[in-house]
């Protein structure tokens, strides 16, 4: 594959946004912003369909959230625990809450996926707080829209104004989302420090 030529990601970039977008739901270090950001840019330039892309990005975060939100609503997380890297990704999921916070509110379940790791720590915190499944649906469904707009819109932006090829106008989306991220992510988790209400791989449960 070569990585620098257009027509050629603009022909997989369908395939690679629901994987990363859905890994990252337990995994934040999956580079699903970029990857969805890149879909943008490959939009400004033809290679790629601009609602087709945020479609497959908002459904995927959708469900990535889903999923997160069930295991924990199900105290199915435990299961995670039977294997090394089950043990790592619930060791990852309890640092995401200290750090972004447990706050399961309605605000917080559409809002703090733009900040890195909020996406996973508050469908975690939501799941754990038994938040009720319908309002959480419809919560995580308006939050993936508005984050997959803004991904998308972001690179489609990017790419139109610069006019530089599709991976640098990526680049550049994704330098300016995470400035964006930080500052959103500083306003809110200005309450931090609160032990985080997921277990640690092999403690007791409370």
């Amino acid at each position: 594959m070569d990585f620098g030529n257009a027509e050629t990601w603009g022909a997989a970039i369908y395939f690679w946004i629901v994987p990363a977008v859905l890994g990252d739901a337990i995994f934040p270090p999956v580079p699903s912003e970029m990857v969805v950001i890149t879909g943008g840019a490959l939009s400004a330039e033809g290679r790629a369909n601009l609602f087709l892309i945020g479609l497959l990005a908002a459904s995927a975060s959708w469900a990535g959230d889903v999923v997160v939100f069930q295991l924990f609503k199900r105290r199915l997380s435990h299961v995670l625990d039977r294997w090394r890297w089950g043990r790592k990704v619930h060791h990852g999921i309890h640092e995401a809450i200290a750090k972004a916070g447990r706050s399961s509110t309605y605000g917080t379940i559409i809002g703090a996926r733009f900040i890195p790791g909020g996406r996973l720590a508050t469908s975690a915190a939501a799941g754990i707080a038994d938040v009720s499944s319908g309002g959480f649906n419809l919560c995580a469904g308006l939050g993936a829209v508005l984050w997959a707009t803004w991904l998308v819109g972001l690179g489609y932006f990017t790419g139109s104004a610069t006019r530089l090829p599709f991976w640098a106008s990526s680049l550049i989306g994704v330098a300016a989302g995470l400035v964006i991220g930080a500052v959103v992510g500083v306003i809110a988790t200005r309450r931090r420090g609160s032990r985080s209400p997921v277990d640690e791989p092999g403690e007791p449960a409370p």
